[in-house]
């Protein structure tokens, strides 16, 4: 059984879509990132980078005791490994999408991030750094629309790389992207979207959203204030 620590972010939902496509029982352990839940002692213990998601397989894939495991892409290659689907079992499928896994999290990712930080939620307008990451998620949009004009998928069948890719791809209304400008993208989100692990994914998702605004003034504290020094008060 995985126990899945979990809100339902982007980075969230990568896991409860690969847990629902590669039929793995989970649990959710809901971390509430809007009243700091991620600072509290159990969950540093598997998550010392306080962000969810983070997992706990208690029948680890080596027989064991339970495993921890953090950060979005590295739960994504061990669930793919333990069940042995997602990633391509030669080495240049496993390559690619290795390759497409990591552009997700290192590229994707922390720009669309960016934008969502300085165009939503940064008390002060910066249009140097609004044009800045709109621009580079623009680019990266294209990076994929190349990519899918010659494959079905990111790494040609569907894999962990498209699991990581979709939460973040989907909302690029938030992202200042027009959709129509990358057809490619938009086909394969409509693929995604259909796909039943995605369906029951967004719909475990609905449990757990907040009316609260990351807007709001103790929110925002908690979500964009940290620095080294929440950090050690928390250690």
């Amino acid at each position: 059984m995985i126990e899945l620590y979990y809100w339902p972010t982007p980075n969230g939902h990568k896991i409860t879509i690969c847990c629902e496509e590669a039929g793995i029982p989970y649990t959710i352990k809901p971390v509430n990132i809007q009243t700091g839940e991620q600072f509290k002692p159990d969950f540093l213990k598997i998550s010392p980078n306080n962000r969810m998601p983070a997992i706990v397989d208690t029948e680890s894939a080596d027989k064991g005791a339970p495993l921890s495991v953090f950060e979005s892409g590295a739960i994504l290659i061990y669930l793919a490994e333990k069940t042995g689907k997602f990633l391509g079992k030669d080495l240049r499928s496993r390559i690619k999408t290795l390759e497409w896994l990591a552009w997700q999290v290192g590229g994707l990712g922390p720009m669309a991030g960016q934008v969502n930080h300085f165009v939503h939620y940064a008390p002060e307008k910066i249009p140097y750094a609004m044009d800045r990451y709109v621009k580079e998620v623009s680019r990266l949009f294209a990076v994929m629309d190349q990519q899918l004009a010659k494959s079905p998928y990111l790494a040609g069948d569907f894999s962990i790389a498209d699991m990581a890719s979709y939460p973040w791809t989907a909302i690029w209304e938030r992202q200042q992207q027009k959709i129509a400008e990358f057809p490619n993208v938009k086909r394969w989100l409509d693929t995604m979207r259909e796909r039943p692990g995605v369906k029951a994914a967004y719909e475990k998702a609905k449990a757990y959203q907040s009316n609260r605004s990351n807007t709001d003034p103790e929110v925002a504290k908690i979500l964009f204030g940290q620095s080294a020094a929440t950090v050690r008060r928390s250690g």
